[in-house]
C-alpha cells in the first residue's frame, strides 16, 4: 500500500470516527497497528485532530460566535445572564476543568494503551455497551447548567482512553442528565472544542517544535480527507441524534471490539 493511500485511509478513519460514536482514537490506533506503524504517530495524530477541529468550527462557527458574544455581555448586563450563552459558557468551563483534571494524569496510560490492541478492543466494547443501553434512557428536556457541564466533562475525561468514544460518552451522559437528544449533541461538540484545542497544544509541546519534521510525506491528503469527512459525519450524527439510533453504532463497536479482543488474545495482533 502506498504511503499516500495509507494517509488518506487514516484521514478517512479520523474524519468519520472523530464525531460518529465509534472512537477515532481506537480506530486510528488499530489502523496504525495493522499498518505496522511503530510507536505513537504524534505529529500525524496532531495534524488529523486539527483537521477535524476545523470541521467543528465550520459546522458550529456561527452558533459559537453567538454564544460567546452572549457570555461576554453577561459580565456587564444582568439581563444577558439569562441567555443561553451565559449558561453554556460557565457549563463549558466547568466541564473542561473536570475533563482536564481527569484526562491529563491519564496521558501516559493512554499512550501505552494505544499501542495495545487488547486495550483498544476493550474500550470499543465499553463504548458499544454504553450506546446500546442508551436506548433505555428516558427522554427529557432539561437545560444545560453547571452540574450537566461537570458530568458531561467527566464522561469526556474518561473518553481519553483509546476505544472509548468521546462523542458517544458525552452525548449519552447528556441524555442521562436530562438533555434532549439534539441539545446533548450540541453541548457535546461545543464542550469538545476546548478539550481538542488543549490536547492539541499538549501534543505540540511534547513535539518541542519538531511538528513538521515528523510529518510523513503526503500528510496533506490525510488532512484534507479528515476535514471533509469530519464535516459530513457531523451532519449524519445530527440526524442520528434526532432519531436516537445510537444502538446501530453500539452494535458495531461491540462486534469490532470483541473481534479485536479475540484476535489480541490469540496473538494475531
Amino acid at each position: 500500500m502506498s504511503s499516500t493511500l495509507s494517509l488518506i485511509i487514516l484521514g478517512a478513519v479520523q474524519g468519520l470516527a472523530e464525531f460518529l460514536p465509534v472512537s477515532s482514537s481506537g480506530h486510528l490506533a488499530l489502523m496504525q497497528i495493522f499498518m505496522g506503524m511503530k510507536g505513537p504517530q504524534m505529529s500525524l495524530d496532531l495534524a488529523l485532530h486539527v483537521a477535524t477541529l476545523l470541521a467543528v468550527f465550520a459546522y458550529f462557527g456561527r452558533d459559537m460566535a453567538t454564544l460567546l458574544q452572549q457570555f461576554i455581555r453577561g459580565f456587564r448586563s444582568p439581563e444577558a445572564r439569562r441567555s443561553d450563552g451565559w449558561r453554556y459558557g460557565w457549563s463549558i468551563l466547568a466541564g473542561t476543568a473536570v475533563t482536564a483534571a481527569l484526562g491529563i494524569p491519564l496521558k501516559p496510560v493512554v499512550e501505552m494503551a494505544s499501542q495495545n490492541s487488547l486495550w483498544v478492543g476493550c474500550g470499543l466494547v465499553i463504548t458499544g455497551a454504553v450506546l446500546i443501553l442508551s436506548r433505555y434512557v428516558p427522554q427529557r428536556d432539561r437545560r444545560v447548567g453547571l452540574l450537566v457541564g461537570m458530568m458531561v466533562g467527566l464522561a469526556q475525561g474518561l473518553a481519553v482512553m483509546p476505544g472509548v468514544s468521546r462523542s458517544g460518552m458525552t452525548i449519552v451522559a447528556g441524555l442521562i442528565m436530562g438533555l434532549a437528544p439534539v441539545e446533548a449533541f450540541r453541548f457535546s461538540f461545543l464542550l469538545s472544542v476546548p478539550a481538542i484545542v488543549g490536547a492539541t497544544l499538549l501534543e505540540w509541546l511534547d513535539l518541542e517544535g519538531a511538528f513538521m519534521a515528523y510529518l510523513p510525506q503526503g500528510w496533506v491528503f490525510g488532512f484534507a480527507t479528515a476535514s471533509l469527512l469530519g464535516l459530513a459525519s457531523l451532519v449524519v450524527l445530527k440526524r442520528v441524534s434526532l432519531f436516537r439510533a445510537w444502538w446501530v453504532f453500539g452494535a458495531y463497536c461491540a462486534v469490532v471490539g470483541l473481534g479485536v479482543v479475540g484476535f489480541s488474545l490469540l496473538g494475531v495482533y
